[in-house]
């Protein structure tokens, strides 16, 4: 089964490196452009940002000094001259009783819905303890097995809820509340910004692909995201809050995206390639639950490159001529070398975004399912009894509604109500600032 295969069922502060914060989005230090910090050599045009990472190895590890600490990470967890914080924690003397890989590993040598098991780590020669798809008595099992007492987390996350990693975070902070352990998250940027859209996640369509109830495109870091799962979440399920600390950013804002920063990208998974990949994924990643049209994979542009065996030209003008907010659309044509039509000549659409300010992902893939479903022997993806869409989306809704013959407008409008509650719910958790949202 692929990454997208179902897994098993299974705070309030913020640290800074010299002291405790807590108060309103902001008061973590991060800043507008302009903020401290230094630009990374060649990008002088970026925004100079501080990662949790940076941060905290500016501070000659501070806060874990004298802990035994577990590793959450992958191959995101590097510094600007992409040298990893195991690495450079292993060779500085922090005590590391183990490392934690998620889906396609610690080391990120695994495709989609792998992981490189548990062994030893060449370079540092740590323990790595195989993470992916951990219920969390599981994850509980490794942290006692590794005899560590702090958590640290770094993963650039992409900012959907159908990306694996934020229950990754989820389930380890939940086991380390069931015993009694200290959680500290460096942050990284959301790479897509901090606003959020789409329909919330609905009780009885819960899976591996959508855990917990967010919205589709959440708009947080994940910092903001362990912040909330400790207030909403974790008292229910694990009893107790966990003892969790983020360590913030410097100098990002919410309308900041991964190509408007000095920050290095490190591609999250073997098909997130690109910030370009991440900003439509929100989106284009539900035409993983169509099983007549490819979302992409196995081309060069996963996500981007949207198309079928049954499809023309037709399609790419039908949705061009919608004039959707900042995005336009090239007819293209593909092979994919793996996944859906490996083989098979698609043709269909590359999506290309020109203002990431105005664009809403979910708007226009919603657009670009509801013009497909007029054009092709258009059928949806089924698992067993269940409608991979569904899974995706959070409830039965949008299938039900492209169905009937809903507009786009109808099909979005459906989740206005909750997508409001939503951003109420989540700004108490907030650590860096919205501007003109």
């Amino acid at each position: 089964m692929n990454r997208r295969s179902l897994l098993a069922a299974g705070a309030g502060t913020v640290a800074g490196l010299t002291g405790v914060a807590s108060g309103p989005a902001g008061a973590s230090g991060a800043g507008l452009p302009g903020a401290s910090g230094a630009g990374r050599p060649g990008h002088p045009s970026r925004v100079p940002v501080q990662t949790g990472m940076d941060r905290l190895a500016a501070s000659g590890w501070d806060a874990v000094k004298g802990e035994r600490i577990g590793v959450v990470s992958n191959p995101t967890g590097v510094d600007r001259d992409y040298r990893h914080l195991v690495d450079r924690m292993h060779a500085d003397g922090v005590t590391i009783g183990g490392v934690f890989g998620p889906e396609h590993g610690f080391r990120g040598s695994a495709q989609a819905g792998g992981s490189e098991g548990t062994g030893t780590d060449a370079r540092s020669g740590l323990t790595v303890y195989d993470a992916y798809g951990a219920s969390q008595a599981t994850w509980a099992e490794m942290f006692t097995a590794a005899g560590v007492k702090t958590i640290v987390f770094d993963i650039q996350d992409v900012g959907a809820r159908f990306y694996t990693y934020i229950y990754t975070l989820y389930d380890s902070m939940a086991a380390a509340a069931r015993l009694g352990l200290r959680y500290l998250v460096l942050d990284r940027p959301n790479p897509i910004g901090g606003r959020a859209y789409g329909p919330m996640m609905t009780d009885g369509f819960t899976s591996g692909v959508g855990r917990l109830s967010i919205v589709q495109q959440h708009g947080m870091t994940a910092g903001e995201l362990a912040r909330f799962y400790d207030g909403e979440f974790l008292p229910a399920d694990a009893g107790r809050k966990v003892d969790v600390r983020v360590i913030s950013c410097r100098g990002w804002h919410g309308r900041l995206f991964a190509g408007d920063t000095d920050v290095p990208w490190v591609l999250p998974s073997p098909n997130m390639p690109t910030p370009d990949t991440a900003v439509v994924y929100p989106g284009t990643g539900m035409f993983e639950g169509v099983a007549t049209l490819s979302e992409g994979r196995g081309t060069t542009r996963p996500f981007e490159l949207i198309g079928g065996p049954d499809l023309d030209y037709r399609w790419r003008d039908r949705v061009a001529g919608l004039d959707l907010p900042g995005v336009e659309f090239r007819e293209a044509y593909f092979t994919p070398t793996f996944n859906k039509f490996a083989g098979r000549l698609c043709a269909g659409i590359e999506v290309k975004v020109s203002d990431r300010s105005v664009y809403d992902p979910i708007r226009t893939a919603v657009a670009m399912l509801v013009e497909a479903r007029k054009e092709t022997s258009f059928a949806w993806r089924v698992d067993g009894t269940r409608y991979w869409i569904d899974l995706l989306t959070g409830s039965a809704r949008l299938r039900t509604m492209i169905d009937a013959g809903a507009s786009t407008d109808d099909v979005t409008g459906s989740w206005a109500a909750e997508l409001a509650a939503f951003e109420k719910q989540r700004r108490p958790y907030l650590l860096y600032p919205r501007p003109g949202t």
